[in-house]
């Protein structure tokens, strides 16, 4: 395992963990956009477990591969979904948002089959 991988991988888990968090204790700066988008308020704790789920994920994942590499593609799926949703919801200026999370994540995988 090389250096950059793990930096890449703790820190994207560190990341999508905090927006995980954020999402379940309903932070504004979080919930206030899904409204904006008409996400469902009924779909924000399924959604934060998710999150929270895949970024334990991407931590296993160091330990035991298979995990990372399954949590890494649904978080990508995840992140992707954000991307639609912003663009549906013809929000141009916040899809940069979903793109910081899913780019980290992309890069860990990426980082992990080269090792």
């Amino acid at each position: 395992m090389n250096t950059a991988y793990l930096v890449v991988t703790v820190v994207a888990a560190l990341w999508v963990g905090f927006s995980a968090v954020s999402l379940l204790r309903r932070a504004a700066f979080v919930v206030e956009p899904l409204v904006e988008y008409g996400v469902p308020e009924t779909w924000w704790t399924p959604l934060g477990v998710a999150k929270a789920l895949g970024s334990i994920g991407l931590i296993a994942g160091l330990f035991v591969p298979a995990i990372g590499v399954a949590a890494a593609i649904a978080l990508i799926l995840y992140f992707a979904g954000a991307v639609i949703t912003v663009l549906r919801a013809r929000s141009y200026k916040t899809v940069a948002f979903p793109m910081l999370y899913l780019i980290p994540v992309a890069v860990a995988m990426g980082l992990g089959f080269a090792a």
